[in-house]
């Protein structure tokens, strides 16, 4: 095979420059908006403390909006005005986003070694390039964690560990181990820094790894860089499966501290994942229609549609059970998270959204054979579901942080658009240092000759 390199113009870097400053033009003019928006004093956003579920079920009792407030526990917590709030809390939602595309990246390529896949061997490169995002994500992750803490994460609020007969909080004190161990409760939260700090530890080495083998291929065509990607793979997947769904409690379940799901783990996985699978499918059909990716054919592009229309039912199931679980239960420390976002008009519209771009439109787009193989109309459902869960992730994130405050528009628009930019920026800047695909790899002839 003739080997096949992706160039990275000036003109597409031009581009990215153009949308990364209507980004940030936004961002600014959003922000002073805010500013100047007229919202009440910051004074006038504490929360009251519950001390016991049977001061939950009145505050439910009281109607949705005073429910919200008493969901988050605590003594008064004034924390920064609204617009900085704001900020804080898209800065946020982005890092938790833009990290999933980066781990789902490095988790796709491992799924396809561990499972010895042969139809993506084309395509691998890709989902490598993106997870170049990784020790940026790290960075970005663990210095605006010291910057948006005590906003985003009620939690770090010193006065909630005070005894409870001084406006102390029982229930988040009960769970302050998993944050602050073995320190003081209240004091620094060192386990929970050090596990941001060890999980991207973690994927950084196994992402070098395994790029490093990868890129073997293309020097020499032993079978040993395979079956070293491949024994990596499968350690990283048992590794990823425990790390994912910590991190998933830690960076956006912890926002709401009273709230629990056992299975908003899995919940954060398939929004990550489907997306992920949404952003390689998009870059994918880019390419291939400015004429790179020759051997990629439309049965390539029928599994990966596959996989995308298959796991967005499977986000939906997930998204399903958690909400019947928590609605047949009726425990009001579980359905306070729902009548949040329910029972405020700022937040509906985006939840009968979520469910429209990431459920509906893909089920209905994608469901016939020919959707799937044709590339004009992956390129209509990809970027929806792109957008949706980024939807899926603001309505995880912003109604814990700013309450009846929160708000959709230039901030929100424009912090998404930095951010894909510098994505964009990493991923196709990496996915030009090497070939498109492996022309050594021991499974490219199976992925030539694929067909279903």
């Amino acid at each position: 095979m003739t080997e096949e390199r992706f160039s990275f113009t000036a003109s597409a870097k031009k581009t990215l420059m153009i949308v990364g400053v209507i980004g940030i033009v936004l961002l600014v003019v959003g922000t002073i908006s805010s500013m100047s928006g007229g919202h009440a004093e910051e004074g006038e956003h504490a929360i009251n403390t519950i001390t016991s579920q049977t001061d939950l079920t009145a505050s439910l009792e009281e109607g949705p909006e005073h429910a919200a407030e008493e969901a988050h526990g605590g003594g008064e917590h004034h924390g920064s005005a609204p617009w900085l709030k704001r900020l804080f809390t898209n800065l946020w939602i982005n890092n938790i986003y833009f990290t999933g595309l980066g781990i789902i990246g490095l988790f796709f390529v491992a799924i396809q070694y561990a499972t010895q896949a042969g139809w993506s061997a084309g395509m691998k490169r890709i989902p490598l390039a993106m997870a170049h995002w990784l020790p940026i994500a790290g960075g970005l992750m663990l210095i605006s964690w010291f910057v948006v803490n005590h906003d985003v994460f009620h939690w770090t609020s010193a006065g909630l560990y005070a005894p409870v007969a001084e406006g102390g909080d029982e229930i988040i004190q009960g769970k302050a181990a998993m944050w602050y161990w073995p320190l003081e409760i209240g004091s620094f939260p060192l386990f929970y820094v050090l596990r941001i700090v060890v999980f991207f530890g973690l994927w950084i080495m196994f992402f070098m790894w395994i790029k490093k083998e990868m890129l073997a291929e293309d020097l020499d065509g032993d079978v040993k860089h395979w079956y070293t990607a491949r024994k990596y793979s499968a350690i990283f997947l048992v590794i990823f499966a425990v790390t994912s769904s910590i991190a998933a409690w830690d960076w956006v379940m912890s926002i709401d501290p009273h709230w629990f799901s056992t299975m908003f783990g899995w919940y954060v996985f398939a929004s990550w994942w489907v997306n992920g699978l949404a952003v390689i499918t998009l870059i994918v059909v880019v390419l291939k229609q400015n004429g790179y990716l020759s051997i990629i054919n439309s049965n390539h592009l029928h599994d990966i549609g596959k996989f995308v229309f298959g796991f967005s039912i499977f986000w939906t199931y997930i998204w399903f059970s958690q909400f019947l679980l928590i609605y047949y239960a009726n425990i009001p420390e579980e359905t306070v998270y729902f009548i949040e976002r329910l029972g405020a008009s700022q937040y509906k519209w985006v939840f009968f959204l979520n469910l429209i771009l990431n459920f509906f439109l893909p089920f209905l787009l994608l469901m016939t054979r020919d959707a799937k193989r044709h590339m004009s109309m992956l390129k209509v459902v990809m970027p929806i579901i792109i957008v949706g869960h980024w939807f899926d992730f603001y309505l995880m994130i912003t109604p814990g942080v700013m309450q009846k405050d929160g708000t959709f528009g230039f901030v929100e628009i424009g912090m998404a658009m930095i951010f894909g930019v510098a994505f964009l920026f990493v991923t196709l800047s990496n996915l030009a240092k090497a070939p498109l695909f492996a022309k050594n790899h021991p499974m490219l002839q199976e992925s030539l000759h694929h067909h279903i």
